[in-house]
């Protein structure tokens, strides 16, 4: 009986283990060619060398399918231990677009409708008969915000449940007339679960997970508001100003309810990004309604929609939001119309390197096309790191400003930082008959701003490097 007893616990645990590591290794994609992998793995792990942040989990969408997975750094100081794409990090307010697709797909049943009035769900809230579904998900309903801090208060290290939350916040004045300002409230999208809740009398949980998590095979999804992350996860920490990195603590079980309550991999994150370029889990009136820009009563733009950033990314559009929960930061960005998406997931709350790289590896992986003043300043900046102008390029004031002593120290100052991360132009503009150009380089830690002018001659007038401000 003993053997056969030990004989089913080995059978068992070899199944256990075989099932991990093909969870493992499924969440490891690599198909990009290996020098866009290399221009990737660079800005990421010089971002991470700079800020300090002891890891981040990355995965690339291009072409609208999952394209490269990685993991840099180490999920877990002590013992130290590398971080690999299976690991789950919170994902923090990222959360919140699952939160608003569930309340459109409800809207999609006939259960409710964006512009019914909060107060036909969920009674007792501040005009909660005026303000509308529609402006508790677009963050202008002038619910104030229940967490602005980027800290763990001592209060918040306690349970709490939405019901609570929402008897303290949700029935304080409002901080404005909804509809008439744009202010980013946690408090919302508590609301939000509620109705959802309300509406199916079941956990918002449940209705996620039937019908995004489960049809998405996203299966690493992980509700880190009911319970912290494993061992096997990556760990959370901060700092005290320019101190050590320490574990971070927890929220206390109910604050993270609906706004930033969900764990994954970045791997999972990046199946839903599939679906927000193809629209495959909602309707296209959905996506429609998710990804247009809310406009307040005097017609001003918020660039948010329905519980997700919309921006313009050098003529391309962005749907894209950041998270922050005690211990974690991360980004997601999704160039809908360019079939690419970023998902960066990052171990150290209140630093912003998960939204550095997501912005840098972005346009990389879209391959967006450098302008002609773009490849033309870029190629004058290669030349100025070895010391070297080409004068045909120059008008006259220009040629002598970039005297023996000048070349040398553009070469002595700009070679050592190597090859910039990103290298754009930000604007430009009409003077002195001349066109002006501004454009911005990024290296981790630092921005560099170059001026120039340039003639309709196309001579060059200025060609200035200086640190931005």
């Amino acid at each position: 009986m003993r053997m056969r007893k030990l004989e089913r616990f080995l059978a068992v645990a070899i199944v256990l283990v075989i099932t991990f590591q093909f969870a493992a290794s499924a969440q490891t994609v690599d198909t990009l060619d290996p020098a866009l992998k290399g221009r990737i793995d660079r800005i990421a792990a010089q971002v991470l060398e700079q800020t300090g942040v002891p890891s981040a989990s990355l995965a690339i969408v291009k072409g609208g399918k999952l394209a490269y997975t990685h993991a840099y750094g180490k999920a877990r100081l002590d013992p130290a231990t590398p971080a690999t794409p299976d690991m789950r990090y919170s994902i923090g307010s990222i959360s919140k677009q699952f939160t608003a697709a569930a309340i459109l797909l409800l809207q999609e049943d006939g259960k409710l409708n964006l512009d019914d009035a909060v107060g036909k769900f969920v009674p007792g809230l501040t005009r909660g008969n005026e303000v509308t579904i529609r402006q508790i998900l677009s963050h202008t309903s002038g619910y104030q915000d229940y967490w602005p801090e980027d800290y763990v208060m001592t209060p918040m290290l306690k349970p709490e449940s939405a019901q609570q939350i929402l008897d303290t916040w949700g029935k304080k004045p409002l901080d404005f007339e909804p509809g008439t300002q744009w202010q980013y409230s946690n408090t919302n999208f508590v609301i939000a679960g509620r109705i959802v809740e309300a509406i199916t009398g079941a956990p918002l949980m449940d209705l996620l997970t039937t019908r995004v998590f489960r049809p998405l095979g996203m299966k690493s999804v992980w509700n880190s508001d009911e319970t912290r992350l494993t061992h096997a996860d990556a760990t959370a920490y901060y700092r005290n100003a320019l101190g050590p990195l320490r574990e971070a603590p927890k929220e206390g079980r109910g604050w993270m309810f609906a706004a930033g309550e969900l764990a994954m991999t970045a791997h999972d994150l990046a199946l839903w990004d599939e679906t927000l370029i193809a629209q495959t889990v909602l309707k296209p009136e959905s996506y429609k309604q998710m990804f247009t820009e809310i406009k307040l009563k005097d017609g001003k733009g918020t660039h948010y929609g329905l519980g997700v950033d919309v921006r313009d990314r050098d003529g391309h559009r962005s749907i894209e939001h950041s998270g922050e929960v005690s211990g974690f930061v991360s980004d997601n960005q999704v160039l809908v119309d360019d079939g690419v998406a970023v998902a960066v997931l990052t171990n150290q709350d209140a630093v912003g390197a998960a939204s550095t790289i997501a912005k840098l590896v972005a346009p990389v992986v879209a391959g967006f096309p450098p302008a002609d003043a773009e490849k033309q300043a870029l190629a004058i900046y290669h030349n100025l790191q070895q010391g070297r102008i080409d004068r045909s390029l120059l008008a006259p004031n220009l040629s002598d400003y970039f005297t023996p002593v000048a070349l040398a120290d553009f070469k002595g100052s700009l070679a050592p930082l190597g090859e910039p991360l990103s290298f754009c132009q930000a604007a430009d503009d009409l003077r002195g008959g001349m066109t002006f150009r501004s454009f911005l380089i990024v290296y981790p830690g630092k921005h560099l701003r170059l001026t120039t002018y340039t003639y309709p001659d196309g001579k060059l007038e200025q060609y200035l490097i200086a640190p931005t401000e």
